[in-house]
This record gives structure tokens, sequence and C-alpha cells, in this order.
């Protein structure tokens, strides 16, 4: 399993990024899995009053909802990258906005300070809203993943070596 991140600002471009990586990943028959994480404070796809949040407010540790199209399995409380990566047994699992992730990466950002500010030796590429702009910086390949999309994932499957538990790249709780 390959396992990088695309990250950023909000409204840097990472969502379209991922999605057009996660459609050409696919369209090159690799299996494909992904994490959004998401900063809102109080975010919760469970709400307040349903069967499930019942299970879950009664001490539930896991609970899943089985529906007819779809099934969602939900833990009380944020569970650790390392966790969360057990559940995958895909070629690639993309990880969008998980900025304590520090294995290989993708920067989305809107400007050349934003990328210095998240510049770690594991990141590999950029993209993003920068990239209407530029396409090299520092050495770095700035990609348009909604124009050249085959070129950013040619790129990551290039530079993204499989995921053998690196404890260097998970957040440290």
């Amino acid at each position: 399993m390959k396992v990088f991140s695309i990250f950023g600002l909000s409204k840097s471009g990472k969502t379209s990024t991922a999605e057009a990586v996660i459609s050409e990943l696919c369209r090159r028959n690799y299996s494909v899995g992904s994490v959004k994480d998401i900063h809102f404070e109080g975010f919760a796809l469970d709400r307040t009053g349903t069967d499930t949040s019942r299970h879950k407010y009664a001490g539930s540790q896991l609970v899943i909802a089985r529906g007819l199209s779809e099934t969602d399995v939900l833990y009380p409380g944020r569970l650790s990258l390392k966790q969360v990566l057990c559940h995958f047994d895909q070629d690639f699992v993309v990880l969008e906005g998980t900025n304590q992730f520090k294995g290989p990466g993708i920067i989305c950002a809107y400007t050349e300070q934003e990328i210095d500010e998240r510049l770690r030796e594991s990141v590999f590429a950029v993209a993003g809203r920068i990239s209407d702009r530029i396409s090299e910086y520092k050495g770095l390949p700035v990609i348009n993943a909604l124009t050249d999309v085959g070129k950013l994932v040619d790129l990551i499957e290039a530079s993204v070596p499989e995921w053998t538990g690196q404890s260097g790249w998970l957040e440290q709780n």
C-alpha cells in the first residue's frame, strides 16, 4: 500500500487535486482509499438523536450503520493515523488535509509563502491554485491537477514508496 498526503490551506485546491488524482489512479486500474481530515470544530457525521448516536452515547465503542447503499463505521473519538490506515488494503491511500502526516506529500497552495511554510523533505510536488501561475518552485514541479493529472500521477507512481508502518511518517500522539 502506498500512502501520501495532499495538504495546504482551505480553498487552496486540495479537494479538486485529490478528486483528480483518485480518478486517474482508478483509471489506471489501481484500488484507492482516501481519508479526508476535517478541521471544523464540532464536526460529526452522526447527528445527535439518531439511532446510531443513541448507540454511541449508550457506550458502544464501535457503531456500524448499514444502509441499503452504504455502510458507515463510527468510532466515538478521533483515531490516530496508524489506527485509520489499518482499515485499508488498497494500492493507494490518499490523505487529504492531514497536516500531521510526515510521509510523501503534495502541497496545495495559493502563494510561494504558503509553500515555504509547509515545505518539508518528503514533499515531492506542488499543486492547487498556484499551478495557474508557475510550473516549478525551488526544484519542485508545480502541476495543475485539473489540466495535467496524468503528469501528477506519473510522479506519484515514481515518488511514493510502500508504506510499511514507518513511524516517522505518522503524527505523534
